[in-house]
């Protein structure tokens, strides 16, 4: 018995894509007719619809057109694995960014449960949305994963720490304590190593946190109210710069 051959309309009735997908991975070479009729009409293969199957496999999982193509270029299985492994990582990205996402929702919707007004909840909203754009995608997936692996209660007790190291810096500064005081010390060394569990000693993270806190500092401070004037910052650097020297 002769293998049967798919005109392009049955094959997409068959697979439930559409025609134009079908001519679309024609023109790209990714599953192409391998055979015509006498009158010159392009047919399917029992082959190409394996390769078609393939291709929908991979698409299942969210490869991309041109990674299946290289992988079936190629059919090894190296290219395989090299292929499935960037697609978990990018896989892994997007639900960290789903948990970030999930876990901002979460927090405006309880401050939605106390007396804050939907203006109010609104202004939050686009504030999280400037402070993103000061951040690459990656820096984004980056910070995602950093609370990750920190955990909701090491990120709790670090948003509950920051406003006692940023009063008692302040006081400091306030009563003009000499930056190279062991109290003045010790809290700069707390200050910086919160930074540090936040950025991870990523470069670019710490650089785009820098650059936002320069352009946005005030208007932040206004929204917040989270104490870190211009003078106590100056103050913070300057004790850094003690903490830091040789």
């Amino acid at each position: 018995m002769s293998e049967r051959r798919w005109a392009v309309g049955e094959l997409a009735r068959a697979t439930g894509l559409t025609v134009r997908t079908l001519h679309h991975y024609d023109r790209i070479g990714l599953v192409s007719p391998s055979e015509r009729t006498h009158a010159g009409h392009r047919r399917y293969t029992e082959s190409d619809i394996r390769r078609l199957y393939r291709v929908r496999a991979l698409r299942s999982i969210g490869v991309g057109l041109e990674a299946i193509a290289a992988t079936l270029a190629q059919g090894d299985r190296e290219t395989l694995r090299s292929v499935l492994t960037d697609q978990l990582a990018h896989l892994d990205a997007q639900v960290r960014q789903m948990s970030d996402l999930r876990t901002q929702v979460r927090g405006l919707l309880e401050r939605m449960t106390t007396d804050a007004e939907p203006g109010e909840v609104l202004a939050i909203l686009e504030t999280m949305n400037m402070i993103e754009s000061y951040y690459t995608p990656d820096q984004l997936d980056y910070l995602a994963k950093r609370r990750e692996e920190l955990g909701e209660d090491a990120i709790k007790e670090v948003e509950r720490a920051w406003p006692e190291v940023i009063a008692a810096m302040s006081a400091h500064q306030a009563a003009g304590t000499p930056v190279d005081d062991a109290d003045v010390q010790a809290l700069t060394e707390r200050w910086f190593g919160m930074i540090e569990a936040f950025t991870g000693g990523n470069a670019g993270v710490r650089e785009s946190l820098g650059k936002l806190w320069a352009e946005q500092g005030d208007k932040l401070n206004q929204q917040y109210d989270t104490g870190l004037t211009p003078e106590l910052m100056e103050y913070v650097n300057r004790a850094n710069a003690v903490r830091t020297q040789p």
